[in-house]
This record gives C-alpha cells, sequence and structure tokens, in this order.
C-alpha cells in the first residue's frame, strides 16, 4: 500500500473541503444567514492546527514568509506543508508520496513525513470537521432533509473524519518494531468500524437534540466528565506537565464523546470494553 495512505487522504481532503465551500455558498445564496454563520464559526477551530503548522516550521529554525503565513491563513497549510519537528526536515503531502514512490511503507524518511501529516491531520478532523459534521447532520434531520448540498457535505465530512483516525492508528501500527503495513482488507475493516461509530454517535446526539433541545448538553457533559476522569485514572504520559496534563485529559474526553482513541502503549482491549460499556 505504498503511497495509498497519504493519496486518499489528500483526495479525501479535497472532497471534504470542496463540500464545506459548496455548502456555504448554499446558505449564501439562499439568504439563511444563520446556518452560513454558523458554518463558517466551524472553520475557526481549524486554526489551531494551522499555528501547531508554524509553530513546528519555527521550530525547524526557519523564519516563516508571507507566503507561508498566508498559506495558512487560508487553511491551506497542511497541503502546502507539513514541518517535521522531532525529525528536524520539513516535508508536504506531495513529498510523502514522493518518498513512498521511493521506498517502501515502513521506511525511517517516510514514516517521519507520514507521522506529521496523520497527526496534524487528526487534529484539524477533530476540531474542524468534526463540529461541521454535526452542524450539517443537524441542518439534513430537522431542518432541510431535502438538503442535497449539506447532506453531501456532511457525507463527506464524515468519511474523511473517519479516515482521519485510521491512518492515524496506520501509523502508530507501523510505529510498533517489525510491523510492516496492514493489508488493505484490514484498512478496510478499521475504516468501515470507524465510519459507523462517528456516523451513529454523531446521530444519536442529532436526534436528542432535535427532540430534547439543549438537554443534549447536559447528557454530553455527563459522559465528557465520565471520560476526562477515567483518562486521568489511567495516569497517561503523552503530557507531563500537570496543567497540559489535565488540559488533555479534558480535551481527549470531548473526543470521547465520539470514538475512542489509544494514548497508551501495550493491549487496549480492557480500556475499549470499558469505553464501550460506558457510551452506550
Amino acid at each position: 500500500m505504498r503511497g495509498a495512505v497519504p493519496r486518499l487522504s489528500l483526495t479525501l481532503l479535497a472532497a471534504e473541503s470542496g463540500a464545506r465551500l459548496c455548502a456555504i455558498i448554499h446558505y449564501l445564496v439562499r439568504g439563511q444567514l444563520g446556518w452560513f454563520g454558523l458554518t463558517m464559526a466551524c472553520l475557526v477551530p481549524g486554526y489551531a492546527a494551522q499555528l501547531l503548522s508554524i509553530l513546528w516550521f519555527r521550530a525547524d529554525g526557519h523564519a516563516p514568509g508571507c507566503c507561508l503565513l498566508a498559506l495558512h491563513l487560508l487553511q491551506l497549510g497542511l497541503w502546502k506543508r507539513q514541518p517535521g519537528h522531532p525529525h528536524g526536515g520539513s516535508c508536504r503531502y506531495w513529498d510523502v508520496l514522493r518518498a513512498a514512490a521511493k521506498a517502501g511503507g515502513g521506511a525511517g524518511e517516510l514514516l517521519a513525513q507520514l507521522g506529521d501529516v496523520c497527526v496534524l491531520r487528526l487534529l484539524e478532523a477533530l476540531l474542524q470537521t468534526l463540529p461541521h459534521l454535526l452542524l450539517q447532520t443537524y441542518v439534513v434531520v430537522a431542518v432541510d432533509p431535502a438538503g442535497f448540498i449539506p447532506g453531501v457535505s456532511a457525507g463527506l465530512s464524515l468519511l474523511s473524519l473517519a479516515w482521519a483516525l485510521v491512518s492515524y492508528s496506520h501509523f502508530t501500527f507501523l510505529l510498533k518494531p517489525g510491523h510492516l503495513s496492514p493489508p488493505a482488507a484490514v484498512i478496510l475493516c478499521l475504516l468501515l468500524w470507524r465510519t459507523g461509530m462517528l456516523g451513529t454517535r454523531v446521530l444519536a446526539l442529532v436526534l436528542f437534540a432535535r427532540l430534547y433541545s439543549f438537554w443534549v448538553f447536559a447528557v454530553a457533559g455527563v459522559h465528557w466528565l465520565l471520560m476526562s476522569f477515567w483518562l486521568g485514572a489511567q495516569q497517561t504520559d503523552i503530557v507531563t506537565q500537570p496543567c497540559r496534563w489535565r488540559l488533555f485529559n479534558c480535551l481527549l474526553g470531548a473526543v470521547y464523546i465520539f470514538c475512542y482513541i489509544n494514548v497508551r502503549p501495550g493491549p487496549s482491549r480492557t480500556r475499549v470494553a470499558v469505553f464501550y460499556a460506558v457510551s452506550t
């Protein structure tokens, strides 16, 4: 599967961005300024990934120029450049594809570049794609059942978010010593699992919000607190500073409302079972 993961990631990113732009134009043309404003607001959290990309660029010892800053302001940093902060180099989606054409899926340079791409794309997907998915799904379910463009935008956002999670899992799998790239059938099963899990949870929340309005925030808040305390009890060591460690657990607890992300090494069967027991 040499180069297949970054190639599909780039394709889905382009499709998702195009569908989001169509949804924005759709609301603007129809005079639905409320949904237009909310859709535009979903773009704002994505600048966290762009800011991280700029910080990694500066950590490499390069001062970002006006052109690079403009690209990040347009949220095109994920296309143009992926700074390799832990490895001292720079890469972009096109660089990953070129490296994949020259080396195997487990080559050191390709793995480092793929890791940068997967981490930043996952961050952008959780902060930007997920809110957009929730909003467009609510529009289709509760406001405009015949809305074709919001429906397409929601579907592509769901697929893009699921693939961001799969590509991150694929990268962490390659980090394990002696592990090669999993076959296409395994990747497909992971994609179906992530898509089904995210789709059912998003739909359940949207239907609950339609029936009970703001009570959905109370239910999501209780789940968020439970997951945050549970993550704290696991004593994850990804973040060492106490304040940042608490913030990390709170943010990941919010993500756990929708999906499970393994943040500890070793077998995760028990943790996945606890997650599903609490979430269902």
